[in-house]
């Protein structure tokens, strides 16, 4: 019994910070789910599935919870199309400074989410760096409205700041994968694109994937992004939560949708960790 507390007490402290700061919080949102409000707006305890009627019903919340999660696999579909050839180039060309130019990949990370955000709209707005570039090179007459305060800006918003978290992911499966393996390939006469095609992007599969479901999550929760430069018909689902805790002061429905997210999301995980865990026996067994 001592050697096995000796073995597990480090894990005590981050148990009880999840357990405390994570899993009771969802336990007292799902509790909460099942409450009803009055007409004065107060939560009243008990036990009712009248939230999930309303959310089920209603078009607005399961229309938005499938639109946001498009707007997330666009999202996440971007960021890996530019993380592939940024990762592979760092891997298999940069001979020095791959230390650097790594760093450089999370360098985004040490800012503010707000003060990136709040960059994409100097750069996108009425009198922002690209309309003014667009009118002194004659491309356009008048500033592009578009640019701003739409689904447009929200999604290069959202590309921006969560590339970093898909490039790290396949540039460490690059890394891994066995150079000699790509060297056996030339020597075979491949060319680098066969190559890629079918040594590396196979065996990269994981972390792709691993990066992908990243971005994907991380946009389904995000609310500051569509709230801070999208339009009023640029609406995620989690901007509706915050309107039902906040100003609408629907605790219960708010809790209800919230429950509908985060299973949709663990639906998610299940999928990604599935898929990962399968291509990583194959890789395995291709070794």
């Amino acid at each position: 019994m001592k050697a096995w507390l000796r073995k597990y007490s480090l894990l005590l402290p981050l148990v009880v910070w999840l357990l405390v700061f994570l899993v009771l919080p969802y336990c007292f949102i799902f509790i909460q789910s099942f409450f009803e409000t009055d007409s004065f707006g107060k939560t009243i305890p008990g036990v009712s599935i009248d939230s999930y009627q309303r959310a089920f019903s209603n078009s607005l919340y399961i229309g938005t919870i499938f639109r946001t999660l498009i707007y997330a696999v666009l999202v996440a579909f971007l960021c890996i199309l530019l993380s592939l050839p940024l990762a592979y180039w760092i891997a298999f060309k940069v001979k020095r400074n791959k230390t650097l130019l790594y760093t450089l990949i999370s360098l985004p990370l040490w800012v503010s989410y707000i003060i990136r955000a709040y960059a994409w709209k100097i750069i996108l707005g009425k009198e922002g760096l690209l309309n003014t570039f667009l009118q002194w090179a004659h491309i356009t007459d008048k500033p592009v409205e578009y640019f701003l305060y739409s689904t447009f800006s929200t999604i290069v918003c959202l590309v921006y700041i969560l590339t970093p978290f898909v490039a790290i992911p396949i540039y460490t499966a690059f890394e891994q994968i066995p150079k000699s393996l790509i060297e056996a390939a030339k020597d075979l006469g491949a060319g680098s694109f066969t190559t890629f095609r079918k040594i590396i992007f196979p065996l990269a599969l994981p972390g792709i994937i691993s990066g992908g479901t990243f971005a994907l999550v991380l946009t389904m929760g995000d609310f500051l992004s569509p709230l801070l430069l999208g339009g009023p018909n640029t609406l995620f689902i989690s901007n509706i939560v915050q309107n039902l805790f906040g100003t609408s002061n629907d605790r219960p429905l708010g809790s209800a949708v919230g429950i509908l997210i985060l299973l949709l999301i663990f639906l998610i995980l299940g999928i990604a960790a599935r898929s990962e865990k399968k291509l990583s026996s194959l890789k395995s067994d291709s070794r």
